[in-house]
């Protein structure tokens, strides 16, 4: 019986002793475990991750950088090469401080290249120091007869997206500021950069476009109207320069008349 005592003491003792290596041994297993899994997530994780950058697509953003096949910011030379006619054909309508240009095409000059049914009478493009910033497009009467202006808009809004109806906002057509050149604005496609305006013709039962690119339009309105300033302050002092010079030609024109008529005269 003492012996029988005496062995379980021991083997208890041995168990003891035992106890706190087992416990550090199943520590160490759960923090291996530990460090092992938040790895094997990690590694799971990596496998989804792409390899390259990833591009959000843009729902309706859509391109209002040209109208058709012609860009803003090209240059004269290469959109009037575009629609076959010369440079020199450009109309200068301010030469300081800035160039502002003005190019009219008949779309009919497009010859087999443009349907004919297209809708497009012609367009005016206008160009800051030789870059295009504003197109007007005018529509032609038979073509658009018995449109309503939502059956237009719906046209148009099928490539630059869903328009707006701005309140009693117009939009200039012309560079030179000498007529009213305005039109009420019945709808509108933009964006940050670029502006698209849907116009009832004031003078004709038709519709029509002006299209401008933002920046340059700015830049262009600015040297307008410092142009008209300089041309305005310039016109009295040319004015008086030109009255002498003209009574002069006058008086010689009268006296060499008075010669002659005074040798034919007779009763």
């Amino acid at each position: 019986m003492v012996n029988t005592r005496r062995l379980v003491v021991s083997v208890l003792g041995a168990m003891l002793v035992a106890a706190p290596s087992v416990r550090s041994q199943d520590w160490n297993r759960s923090e291996a475990m530990l460090s092992v899994a938040p790895m094997q997530a990690m590694g799971h994780r990596v496998v989804w991750l792409p390899a390259g950058p990833v591009s959000v697509p843009v729902t309706g953003a859509r391109d209002l950088s040209r109208y058709r096949e012609f860009q803003f910011g090209e240059t004269l030379p290469a959109l009037a090469k575009q629609v076959g006619v010369e440079p020199s054909a450009a109309r200068l309508i301010h030469a300081r401080p800035a160039v502002i240009q003005e190019l009219e095409w008949p779309a009919w000059l497009a010859g087999g290249s443009s349907s004919p049914t297209d809708p497009v009478r012609n367009i005016l493009f206008s160009f800051y120091n030789g870059e295009l910033f504003r197109i007007v497009v005018n529509y032609n009467q038979g073509e658009t007869e018995g449109l309503t202006t939502e059956d237009v808009i719906e046209a148009i809004s099928a490539k630059y997206g869903t328009a707006t109806a701005p309140v009693g906002a117009t939009v200039a057509f012309s560079s030179t500021q000498v007529y009213n050149d305005r039109e009420i604005v019945i709808a509108r496609w933009e964006n940050s950069q670029y502006s698209f305006n849907l116009y009832r013709s004031t003078y004709q039962p038709t519709f029509g476009m002006i299209a401008f690119a933002k920046s340059l339009d700015a830049l262009a309105r600015t040297a307008s109207a410092e142009a008209i300033r300089l041309d305005a302050q310039a016109t009295p002092r040319t004015e008086t320069e030109r009255q002498p010079s003209e009574g002069g030609n006058n008086r010689e024109l009268l006296e060499q008349a008075r010669q002659v008529n005074k040798r034919n005269f007779r009763l």
